[in-house]
């Protein structure tokens, strides 16, 4: 007998786990169903992915989103909060048109006395500081009367409108004076809400304004009274016919809500405009107030 065997000797405490069976090679078409690795994933080549149920797929249904057209009504810088108006897609126009009417806005304004920065707020860079002692309320408020005193002639400057007649006494009645057209910032109202030196609040009901317009009248308001004033906040609280009461705060922008709030505003917005423009029939602002709350009529669901 040979004493050499022909195959070879296997240890006899070997695993089978040491001796895996070859892999057959699996064609391409039999791999499709098998998972690859993504990119960038770090998963193994035999990995299967989970992919989405084709009912929901953007290449079945399309696109999931689509572009729509908001109206803005008057703007607030980045410093500046409170209300802003907007419209959604069909009546942007018509938002557009109500603006034009030039209604009132109001703010609140803080102001803090005793300092003036380069761009009037008081996060600006400090240009100086001043006394503010000899300041008292009743001196506050006689400088407001005269910024309103002058702000009232501008308007009724600008108006283009003959006081002399029967519709100039109608309007100025009813406080429906508005400018014709563009015209610079006017300041229809202005009061002192709040005075704890060296803190101020005013209360400033006003047209065609911009924020920083009204920051640089509270430094201005300083100077007149032989001090310096900076602006520690500009805050909205009437955007025409809107007011704190129909803003949405942030944690109720949904669909359901927003809907709502334009149900309510369509009809405040008629009663308002219905109220305005109730003088002078043939009047080219009547007109356009009843194509506009006809408008209005016309997008209610």
């Amino acid at each position: 007998f040979p004493t050499h065997s022909p195959y070879p000797e296997i240890p006899p405490c070997a695993s089978l786990h040491q001796h895996p069976a070859p892999r057959p090679d699996v064609p391409q078409q039999a791999r499709r169903g098998l998972g690859r690795e993504k990119p960038g994933t770090g998963g193994s080549p035999g990995q299967a992915l989970r992919t989405g149920s084709i009912t929901v797929s953007v290449a079945v249904l399309g696109p999931r989103f689509r572009k729509l057209k908001i109206g803005a009504g008057h703007r607030l810088d980045v410093k500046a909060s409170g209300v802003f108006g907007g419209s959604g897609p069909g009546a942007a126009h018509f938002f557009d048109n109500l603006h034009s009417l030039s209604f009132f806005q109001v703010y609140t304004v803080g102001g803090l006395f005793g300092k003036a920065t380069d761009d009037f707020s008081d996060t600006g860079n400090l240009v100086e500081k001043t006394t503010f002692d000899h300041i008292t309320r009743e001196k506050l408020e006689r400088i407001l009367a005269v910024i309103q005193g002058t702000n009232q002639k501008a308007l009724l400057m600008y108006s283009n409108i003959d006081m002399k007649t029967q519709e100039a006494y109608e309007l100025a009645v009813k406080g429906l004076i508005r400018p014709m057209g563009k015209s610079p910032p006017i300041i229809t109202a202005v009061r002192c809400i709040q005075f704890a030196l060296p803190e101020f609040q005013l209360e400033i009901h006003c047209l065609h304004e911009t924020q920083q317009y009204l920051r640089k009248l509270v430094h201005e308001i300083g100077l007149e009274l032989k001090s310096s004033a900076v602006c520690t906040q500009v805050r909205r609280i009437r955007d025409g016919v809107f007011t704190v009461d129909d803003a949405l705060p942030r944690t109720q922008w949904n669909l359901q809500s927003i809907q709502e709030a334009i149900r309510n505003c369509q009809l405040k917005v008629e009663t308002e405009l219905e109220k305005t423009l109730g003088h002078g029939e043939n009047s080219p602002v009547h007109q356009l107030g009843g194509d506009m709350a006809e408008h209005a009529r016309q997008e209610r669901p």
